[in-house]
């Protein structure tokens, strides 16, 4: 892994926590709040912003792991490293933001983030699918670090 998909992941690793604390709120709403537990709507979409969130991040570790094997310039790997957090974000932020009014019966035009994400996420995912169906970098990432050092 190169110094700066390493440095992505510790970022990401970072941010994870967040993901448990999101949990614990949708817990605590779930358990304490009957204005919550009244809107069958909200309770979806937020569970389906935290799954997407969790599940998301984790999905870009794993392409981080293999955006330093293929041959794509260094501007489509930084489209990949960065495609899979952004859609990490832009997906639960859909379907939270859509829904924050507790009365809400439908969702708000925000709902429509929930699009631009997966735009994002799909063009991450084609990008390194073809960078590693063309092949592996020419330089491998064992050759970068005996040459940084």
């Amino acid at each position: 892994m190169t110094t700066t998909s390493r440095r992505v992941a510790g970022v990401l690793l970072i941010i994870m926590p967040t993901v448990v604390l999101g949990g614990v709120s949708v817990l605590s709403l779930l358990v304490y709040d009957p204005a919550y537990e009244a809107n069958p709507l909200r309770q979806d979409l937020w569970r389906a912003g935290h799954a997407h969130a969790g599940v998301l991040l984790v999905l870009s570790l794993v392409a981080l792991r293999y955006v330093d094997e293929t041959a794509l310039a260094e501007p489509a790997r930084w489209l990949v490293r960065l495609a899979f957090p952004a859609a990490a974000v832009l997906l639960p932020l859909a379907f939270f933001l859509s829904v924050l009014d507790p009365a809400a019966t439908e969702p708000n035009a925000l709902v429509n983030l929930a699009y631009v994400g997966a735009v994002v996420l799909v063009t991450g995912m084609l990008t390194l699918g073809v960078g590693l169906v063309r092949g592996r970098a020419t330089t491998t990432v064992d050759e970068e670090l005996t040459l940084s050092r």
